[in-house]
């Protein structure tokens, strides 16, 4: 606000006419009179700036009236004069200053109206602004009759501890609709009494975070949200501010959403305490190096826009000002460093009763509703991704074209990427035949332009840019772009975007199968630019490799063929099956293996948010891509050269184990799996014991277990043991290591151990197992159709439950070979386990106890049975006669 304006222009006239007032004022004054003006221009007011001293101490009239005026801007300049002349007992000449000001400048004036007035012109401002929004296909609903509430969940939801056995299991969802009340939580206080300032909404692409974002802002201004805390929101959409061109204020961008020029932006900014900034799609800022690097810590100024909009994400600017930011899901890890002690909430989407509510919003006829709604919750996989919004928007849209003509979608509808396409076929179906050569060469351009600002991460196109690529006025542009219009210097700037930026990431994905072989690469490059950017986790191409991965499945292939009339090549399919394999030469998916070095994390809790955060999951992502083919023979290839599946630090979903699921049934045989650091329970699923449930089960023991844990519900891990069943899964080894295993957990993988047909290793490595768990897991190995051959445990202290694993070995028909180091192995266990192995029934080949303590009585007890079976190997230093440290191997209890 501090730049030179423009002299022909609104403003500038209004700053000259400013000018002009104010000297006529000033030069009323006596010498005594503008001395005390001068004084009293120093404190104008708790909710004002000042002018500093050094500027006002020698100035005479003229030098008062330009300092003032580019100080404030014109029309606030004249309000803070009046008010400084009243207080210098100047009061006919301030209301001389007032009468000019209203015949020169007009009643409209905004300078008229103080903090408080402005107040209720701006809500009213953006009521009328946001009342309605537009439709993907450009048509424009009322907010309030389209919004549908979403599920969202606070991060917090878990409690930090939670207790092993029967009473943790799941819970219905702790995810609250997103009404009124939901969003006035978000910035609660928490048992101190301390209020976040920034919290986080985060979820993929599509979920709804935007149109939630200014659901909050509407219903701030209709006085719902925050009475009493917020005085002005403002919402900014990361995407566009950081494509302007130039540098511009956080005052500039806040008067660009103010309903006149004359905003009392300085009185704003005062109180910033009062003030809620909405950051829209905060994965957007890119990572600033060199002098951009510093953020901006001045509201007036004028500075790049990943500048200023860093500068609010990290408080830099304005740090006790409230922060609502909007980011997908895989971005806050990265954004972690730059957010200053954020409150998380995660945003899941519509439930199935939001689903019905919008099926019936959206056809506004119920006999038609009821129809498509019935059609879809049929298809079970179709429903199940109608938790997106934006997939269930286009869903609807679909039906409503083909719905009619009785064509079932259940064979097309596996993934996103299929749904996606359907979609673009529908709605392009409905071209004349005559038309279609054309509509498919615009269809590849508006492709083309979807890659280029993908690989460019640019959201907003010019009408230039349209006109080269002949998109502007074709049926494409009027279906999957959208007009937007941006307030420029001199005139409107005109920009389109496409529908949705998850769509613009599957027409970039799209582009490289819609390439003509013969044709020369385009500027934008082929697919092998595309998956070297993505190299690193979790960047801006994650989205677009996944929807190309869906695109390379055969059906989707000879799809793209039948709806677009081109041939598809199997080079690109090639490529994307080469860039897997070669991720295991660089073994991203490899975890450290747990070695006695890493003993001492015995106790290790599942990261918390924040570091875990800071090393996206990189495998999981792959995994991602790959089921998304829904081609198992490509799958099974692919992973030929995973050395193992190994992920870290994960906090499962159902997602995450549909895609884990799906791949370890594709696996290859002698393919590996190892969870470490895992939560294996969902988030929101998540519940302490009750007191009452705590003291049952202490008082019933082991024989309460054992009764409560046939009514345990299925584990979130279910559908993987279940996969492991499957007569094609060549999974033959499973680790789970520094996880909290639930009891429904261990009863799931039990199951499975009876029928897995290719798993022979099972590692329960520096676990939280409870005595039930270690039961019901001793269970599954004692079965007669287990084929396990080794089992590795390492619990982080003596536990019960041992002597259950300890006497299935009387029963188990495969297991050869028993690993406990690093166990604790208290006299009486050992004697129990010395009585098993001399048992008939005990098939047991190899037993393993490198770095367990023992004293000389068990060491005595075990070398009994060695002579009395000889073919049974021992694994202790001590026992094999070369000890390495006596002194921690041999203990004298």
């Amino acid at each position: 606000m501090d730049q030179p304006e423009d002299p022909g222009s609104s403003t500038g006239l209004r700053l000259a006419v400013a000018r002009e007032l104010l000297l006529a004022a000033l030069e009323e004054l006596s010498q005594e009179q503008l001395k005390r003006f001068r004084h009293k221009l120093r404190d104008v007011g708790p909710d004002q700036r000042s002018i500093p001293w050094g500027r006002l101490e020698r100035a005479d009239a003229v030098d008062l009236a330009e300092q003032l005026a580019q100080f404030y801007g014109p029309e606030p300049a004249l309000e803070v004069a009046r008010k400084t002349l009243k207080r210098a007992d100047a009061r006919d000449v301030a209301a001389q200053l007032k009468e000019q000001r209203l015949r020169r400048l007009g009643l409209g004036s905004a300078a008229l109206l103080s903090v408080s007035e402005y107040k209720k012109k701006y809500r009213e401002h953006v009521l009328q602004l946001h009342a309605r929004v537009k439709e993907r296909n450009a048509r424009s609903v009322k907010i309030t009759k389209r919004f549908t509430k979403l599920l969202i969940a606070p991060e917090s939801a878990a409690p930090e501890e939670e207790a092993l056995g029967p009473a943790e299991e799941p819970e219905p969802g702790r995810a609250r609709r997103s009404d009124t009340h939901t969003f006035n939580r978000l910035f609660r206080g928490d048992e101190d009494g301390r209020r976040p300032l920034t919290v986080v909404l985060q979820g993929p692409a599509g979920i709804g975070k935007t149109m939630a974002a200014k659901k909050i802002l509407y219903d701030w201004a209709a006085g719902k949200l925050y009475q009493g805390q917020v005085d002005f929101a403002f919402f900014m959409p990361c995407g566009e501010l950081l494509e302007r061109p130039g540098t511009r204020s956080l005052a500039d961008l806040i008067l660009d959403q103010c309903p006149d020029r004359g905003a009392p932006v300085p009185q704003m900014l005062a109180q910033p305490q009062r003030l809620l900034f909405i950051l829209d799609g905060a994965d957007e800022l890119p990572a600033l190096e060199g002098p951009e690097a510093a953020p901006c810590t001045d509201p007036f100024e004028a500075a790049s826009g990943a500048r200023v909009l860093g500068g609010l994400l990290s408080k830099a600017l304005l740090p006790t000002a409230l922060l609502l930011v909007t980011t997908r899901a895989a971005a806050p890890g990265r954004l972690q460093g730059r957010l200053c002690s954020p409150q998380c909430a995660e945003v899941r989407g519509f439930s199935d009763k939001d689903k019905k509510k919008y099926f019936y919003k959206f056809f506004q006829d119920e006999r038609r509703a009821e129809r498509a709604y019935r059609f879809v919750k049929e298809n079970e996989t179709l429903f199940a991704l109608c938790f997106v919004p934006f997939v269930c928007w286009i869903v609807c849209t679909v039906l409503r074209q083909q719905l009619e003509l009785g064509r079932d979608l259940s064979r097309t509808s596996k993934t996103t990427t299929s749904v996606y396409l359907l979609f673009i076929a529908s709605v392009l179906s409905s071209a004349p035949v005559a038309d279609g050569p054309r509509v498919q060469g615009d269809l590849r351009n508006l492709c083309l332009l979807a890659r280029e600002g993908v690989l460019g991460r640019r959201a907003q196109f010019a009408e230039k840019q349209l006109e080269q690529l002949e998109l502007r006025g074709s049926k494409v542009q009027t279906l999957f772009l959208s007009k937007k219009e941006l307030p420029g210097v001199l005139e409107t700037e005109v920009t389109y975007q496409f529908i949705d930026q998850s769509f613009q990431e599957f027409l970039a994905a799209l582009s490289y199968l819609l390439e003509d072989e013969g044709v020369p690469r385009t500027a934008a490059g082929g697919v092998g630019t595309l998956l070297r950017g993505d190299s690193q986790p979790h960047s801006h191409l994650v989205l677009t490799t996944r929807f190309l991965f869906g695109l390379l499945s055969a059906e989707r292939m000879r799809d793209i063929e039948r709806h677009f009339g081109c041939v598809v090549s199997e080079r690109v399919k090639q490529e994307a099956l080469r860039w897997v394999q070669g991720q295991g030469q660089g073994c991203p998916g490899v975890a450290p293996e747990v070695t006695e070095e890493t003993k001492g994390l015995e106790d290790t809790e599942e990261p918390d948010e924040e570091e875990e955060g800071e090393e996206p999951n990189y495998p999981l992502e792959l995994l991602y891509c790959l089921y998304e083919t829904q081609e198992d023979a490509f799958v099974r290839q692919a992973l030929c050269r995973l050395p193992e599946l190994a992920l870290q630090g994960v906090r499962f979903c159902r997602m995450d184990v549909a895609v884990l699921s799906y791949c370890v049934r594709c696996c290859p045989a002698g393919q590996a799996l190892r969870l470490i650091s895992c939560r294996l329970v969902a988030a929101q699923e998540k519940k302490k014991k009750s007191l009452g449930k705590r003291l049952q089960a202490s008082l019933g023991g082991s024989s309460s277990s054992r009764g409560t844990t046939k009514q345990l519900p299925a584990s979130l891990l279910h559908p993987l043991f279940q996969t492991m069943t499957d007569p094609l899964c060549g999974l033959t080894s499973l680790t789970l290591s520094h996880c909290k295993v639930p009891d429904a957990v261990c009863r799931d993988l039990s199951e499975a151990l009876r029928a897995a047909p290719a798993l022979t290793e099972l590692g329960l490595l520096h676990n939280r197992l409870s005595e039930a768990g270690l039961r019901m897991l001793s269970e599954g190995l004692a079965w007669p159709q287990c084929r396990v051959q080794t089992v590795r445990v390492q619990l982080p202290s003596s536990q019960q439950g041992l002597q259950y694993l300890v006497g299935m070995l009387r029963q188990s028909p495969a297991l050869t070979t028993l690993d406990l180091s690093g166990c604790q192995l208290p006299a009486p266990m050992v004697t129990y386990l010395c009585a098993v192995l001399q048992h008939q029934g005990c098939g047991l080949q190899t037993l393993r106890l490198t770095s367990v303590e023992l004293s000389e009585q068990s060491l005595q007890e075990l070398q009994a049975v060695k002579t009395a079976k000889p073919d049974l190997v021992i694994a202790h230093p001590v026992l094999d006669g070369h000890p390495e440290s006596p002194k921690e191997l041999v203990s004298t209890f």
